[in-house]
């Protein structure tokens, strides 16, 4: 657990929990024996902790689905069935197994990451998910919280972990939408709006990069942490034509790249914060904290790997698939200028032109860039991949050593000339992706905190005029079919949280600094006051599903929805959405 992560979780509780936190803490390493990582101490974990600097760096091959047979083609539409399982897979690349849950075609091919779904515009697939999970979680479930359970008297024991795929950033019925209470049991335990395990996926939308990973109430961020997620790519004609005709590099120099981050035991098992609330009327048992940091940063599932390649241009599909961890990329070398990333792609599809880099990659939980770097000019080099991000983001430390790096590329393969030379398109789409219509419906929408029964942080939603909300209260959203809206989201604390609504792509329309007389009591604001209004970042400028409100700032995107029925919208932090960061949206 990294420093800013333990110091944030102990600034939530009151003083003499903090003290009783830290006392056993010795943050001294001592040698595990038995082929076992030499361990920490770390009074978050009930277990003693594997030091990640005792963990090899780029050794590891990175994990390329396209080349291990991890790509499920779905192009010709049709039906297909998803079981998620437990597997053992060596994530550390020092010969432990390390027990994770993820997705495959039979239960003997799951995989963590679950393999790349490939599917096609217009042409719908029909996905049979299936649990298999064990009845025990690899994580720690806090009871406290509303979770799946809650209320209905069963236990993993008896029922089995419940589970729910989400496409996310998928444009899909609400029956489909994989929500937080449409969760299924191995036993057949359902949850309240559970309509099916069958999902049906028209593929409506522009080529993008989208993917599925659990959505359960309460539980998400174990269930994912645990290795339910996985890429979806939806290709079109446009896409097509771009890659054959040499604007984008072809299918075999693209890379999709899912970036999380871990702590593990020394014997190699996944490490979650476990310990009891020292805080009065504290039922026992494991508690959710305010944010998870990793210090074991994975790619597509692997520590630290390393990816050879050509000395031409490659496309990375990526993804922040972590917790709570902002990353903010660059890809840096020993010698020699930085390379430039060229984004060419947002959450939900193409921006207009290529935008070059000037600074780092700023990726929040759940959001996708679509980038090109072209390695055409650094044959023979060493690159790294590096995260400048701190945590929290942007007030908290800079990232430790371990955290700073994610990725080496190493430009030593020869350039395979069968493969047609690439010069990357000028233009990507015809014209900015814009939300057109008038504007039915401004909302204003705040970020906010309040302390539980506990005493421990809770992050909410809500609106300006009726101030906190838990994911438990009256829906207060709910658009009408084709109406346009602008949603202003108001954050009134010290962190930026990344907002993710279900079913739309919207567009961002910029950011303002903002200032607010708040009733401290409920939340509510008054006497808003609005700054100078920045456009959104170029980088920004396309189809989005997921958008970074950065604190003391409000955010504005503009919105349709199209599709009638149930969703919802949330903080994509999992720690804060499984603590009721997340309300409910109802499309009439």
């Amino acid at each position: 657990m990294a420093d800013t992560s333990r110091r944030r979780f102990l600034g939530s509780l009151g003083t003499a929990a903090a003290a009783a936190l830290l006392a056993p803490h010795v943050a001294a390493a001592r040698v595990a024996g038995g082929g076992r990582l030499p361990a920490l101490i770390d009074p978050l974990y009930g277990q003693p902790i594997a030091d990640p600097n005792a963990i090899p760096r780029f050794v590891q091959p990175l994990l390329v689905p396209a080349q291990q047979g991890l790509r499920i083609d779905a192009t010709a539409g049709g039906a297909h069935r998803i079981v998620m399982a437990e597997t053992v897979q060596d994530v550390l690349g020092v010969g432990l197994g390390t027990p994770v849950w993820g997705y495959g075609r039979t239960g003997a091919d799951v995989s963590y990451p679950g393999p790349t779904l490939v599917a096609r515009r217009g042409r719908p697939i029909r996905v049979e998910w299936s649990n298999r999970l064990p009845r025990r979680h690899l994580g720690p479930v806090d009871t406290t919280l509303h979770w799946a359970f809650s209320h209905n008297g069963l236990s993993i024991a008896e029922a089995g972990v419940p589970a729910v795929a989400h496409l996310h950033g998928g444009h899909v019925d609400a029956a489909f939408d994989g929500g937080p209470e449409q969760w299924f049991t191995a036993r057949g335990d359902t949850g309240a709006a559970f309509a099916s395990s069958a999902s049906r996926y028209d593929n409506s939308q522009q080529a993008a990069t989208l993917w599925y990973h659990d959505h359960t109430l309460g539980i998400t961020r174990l269930n994912v942490y645990a290795g339910l997620a996985g890429f979806y790519l939806l290709r079109d004609a446009h896409e097509t034509e771009l890659m054959q005709s040499g604007g984008l590099p072809a299918e075999r120099h693209e890379v999709e790249l899912v970036i999380q981050d871990r702590t593990f035991h020394p014997d190699g098992r996944l490490a979650y914060p476990d310990i009891p609330m020292p805080l009065p009327g504290w039922p026992g048992g494991p508690s959710q904290l305010v944010d998870f940091y990793g210090e074991v940063i994975l790619v597509n599932g692997r520590a630290w790997p390393r990816l050879r390649v050509e000395p031409r241009p490659y496309r990375f599909r990526l993804l922040n698939g972590s917790d709570s961890r902002i990353y903010a990329l660059a890809i840096t070398a020993p010698a020699g200028p930085s390379v430039t990333m060229m984004v060419i792609g947002t959450d939900g599809g193409f921006l207009e032109h290529p935008v070059a880099l000037s600074g780092p990659l700023v990726l929040s939980p759940g959001e996708r860039a679509d980038v090109v770097v072209d390695f055409s000019t650094c044959a023979g080099r060493t690159l790294t991949v590096r995260n400048f991000a701190s945590a929290p983001f942007p007030i908290g430390l800079p990232p430790s050593p371990s955290a700073a790096e994610v990725l080496r590329l190493q430009v030593d393969l020869p350039l395979d000339r069968s493969a047609p030379p690439v010069t990357l398109a000028t233009r990507l789409r015809r014209v900015p992706f814009r939300v057109p219509g008038p504007v039915a419906v401004t909302r204003r929408l705040i970020l906010d905190e309040r302390l539980d029964q506990y005493g421990r942080v809770q992050n909410l939603l809500g609106t300006a005029e009726l101030g906190r909300l838990s994911y438990r209260d009256p829906v207060t959203e709910t658009p009408r079919i084709g109406e346009v809206e602008v949603w202003e989201f108001y954050n009134g604390m010290t962190t930026a949280h990344p907002i993710h609504l279900h079913l739309v792509a919207f567009e961002v329309l910029g950011r303002a600094p903002f200032l607010a007389v708040k009733d401290d009591e409920t939340g509510v604001l008054r006497d808003i006051q609005v700054g100078p209004s920045r456009p959104a970042l170029p980088q920004e400028r396309g189809p989005k599903d997921t958008v970074l409100a950065y604190p003391g700032e409000v955010t504005r995107i503009r919105v349709r929805f199209d599709r009638p029925g149930d969703f919802v919208w949330h903080c994509h932090n999992l720690s804060h959405e499984d603590n009721e960061m997340m309300r409910p949206l109802r499309v009439r």
